[in-house]
């Protein structure tokens, strides 16, 4: 495992709690879910930028470098998909959308991890 691992697995849990809780509590998608996905994007974006520093640098991807890509290409796409969903349906049902990222995203990186070593 990597820090871009742990970055993901700290960031993704902590969204995931946020936007579970206000579900829980019946709350609308607001500020504190909506940013705390956004963080969930922003690791993600730090994933992308260090993977491609790594793979100029020389280091190689150990399994299928497509399968690598795509995972992370998909789950950069998830966060704002989930963003929209939840500024279209402002329900408290959007916020368990937006909890599904963090853990989705989480498992994906853990993936991108075999995938990479």
């Amino acid at each position: 495992m990597d820090g871009f691992f742990y970055l993901i697995l700290a960031v993704g849990l902590i969204s995931t709690v946020i936007c579970a809780a206000a579900g829980i509590m019946k709350k609308a998608p607001n500020d504190a879910t909506l940013l705390s996905v956004v963080a969930v994007e922003a690791a993600l974006v730090v994933y992308l930028v260090g993977s491609i520093i790594r793979v100029i640098s020389g280091e190689s991807i150990a399994g299928e470098a497509w399968e690598f890509w795509g995972y992370l290409v998909t789950a950069m796409l998830l966060p704002p998909a989930a963003v929209y969903w939840s500024i279209l349906e402002r329900t408290r049902w959007s916020n368990f959308v937006l909890a599904a990222v963090g853990v989705t995203a989480l498992v994906m990186a853990a993936r991108m991890n075999q995938i990479w070593y």
